[in-house]
């Protein structure tokens, strides 16, 4: 039984874990869309939409807390200025995971994870 245990390690050590994590949304916000593996973009789903939740609550506080997480300080502006006002009258469910074939190397499962309502 698996009671009790949350999200997936990887195979990664924690830092190298997170900080992939981090380069994944800071990209997922800055192009609004990513193509990654599957297992990784159902893990980075939550970061993302934390990251978008803080910038609907604005804030000095939210944005100190986004700029801890996100690497780039030109996404955080997109956060607390474009997504906030896009996203402001969505309860949650920013992202979507379409999934795609498998990868030619290593038969990976890939998907595709986007912001929902991005026409990119």
């Amino acid at each position: 039984m698996a009671h009790r245990i949350n999200g997936r390690k990887l195979g990664r050590p924690t830092d190298h874990r997170l900080a992939m994590f981090r380069n994944l949304v800071t990209d997922l916000l800055k192009y609004e869309k990513v193509i990654t593996t599957e297992a990784k973009a159902k893990e980075m789903r939550g970061f993302a939409e934390r990251m978008i939740t803080l910038g609907k609550k604005g804030g000095l506080s939210a944005r100190r807390r986004a700029l801890g997480f996100v690497y780039d300080k030109a996404v955080v502006d997109k956060i607390f200025d474009d997504l906030a006002e896009r996203y402001a009258d969505r309860p949650g469910g920013y992202t979507r995971v379409i999934k795609l074939g498998p990868r030619g190397g290593d038969a990976a499962r890939m998907a595709q994870i986007e912001l929902v309502g991005s026409e990119v």
